[in-house]
């Protein structure tokens, strides 16, 4: 392909076709962000909400971590895994190494940093403005957290949006630790990387159009829940606030 016109008309042409080599790559991908997103997400949340309401002694030391593992290298946790399930490494009796699940490891270690900073910051800020009131009920420090995070939920959704946008786009951890092997560990990024230097333009292209298509419909979504959530929570306001929903 020696324009950039012919290599759109044939990208569009892989996926209008449904081209199985490029929706298997597609399908692994997500497979592989999500499953990472949705354990980061779930680990993430229990932590971050709790250190938005705990109070303890070397909490601003903890915050500075935390905070620092925002900017972590792909490629330093890609070499951080890959060390503990290498065959000598102390989980290499597990046999993860360049599979599925390496991957996801390497995501999910990707992924916690994000949501446990921003689950912090969105449930002290709500703890800040309502807090007092389930302490008074008696309610400890964990379940506080978690009870604002239920509360602030529909936020929390752009926080998933945020883990997900770190998982599915990273290239550096997943090329260590899975291989880029061809039908097994091959997803999105790393195909584009490679596909891109053997000067296959249209299957790269075609990827990456597809990935951003996935971050924009997942982008509206949320948009929509939001949307949503803030007519419900218009048409059940007070009258006492003068305010009538359409």
């Amino acid at each position: 392909m020696n324009t950039f016109a012919d290599s759109a008309r044939t990208a569009l042409h892989l996926i209008s076709s449904f081209d199985p080599a490029l929706w298997t790559i597609v399908g692994r991908s997500l497979g592989v962000s999500a499953t990472a997103c949705a354990i980061g997400f779930g680990i993430g949340l229990i932590v971050g909400a709790w250190l938005g309401v705990a109070r303890f002694r070397g909490r601003q030391a903890a915050l500075a971590v935390l905070n620092t593992l925002l900017a972590l290298p792909s490629v330093v946790v890609g070499l951080m895994v890959y060390l503990l399930l290498s065959r000598t490494g102390p989980l290499g009796f597990l046999g993860w190494m360049f599979s599925f699940k390496a991957m996801v490891v390497a995501q999910v270690v990707l992924v916690i940093p994000v949501v446990t900073a921003l689950t912090r910051q969105t449930v002290e800020d709500a703890d800040l403005q309502h807090g007092e009131q389930l302490t008074s009920l008696g309610a400890a420090s964990m379940l506080r957290g978690l009870l604002l995070a239920w509360d602030e939920r529909y936020a929390l959704l752009t926080v998933m949006m945020a883990a997900f946008g770190r998982a599915v786009s990273e290239v550096g951890a997943v090329m260590i630790v899975g291989g880029n092997i061809d039908g097994f560990t091959r997803v999105m990024t790393t195909a584009i990387a490679l596909e891109t230097s053997k000067g296959d333009l249209p299957l790269a292209l075609a990827l990456g159009i597809v990935l951003l298509a996935v971050v924009l419909l997942l982008n509206a979504l949320i948009g929509w829940l939001r949307a949503w959530r803030e007519r419900i929570d218009g048409s059940t306001a007070s009258p006492a606030t003068g305010w009538v929903a359409s």
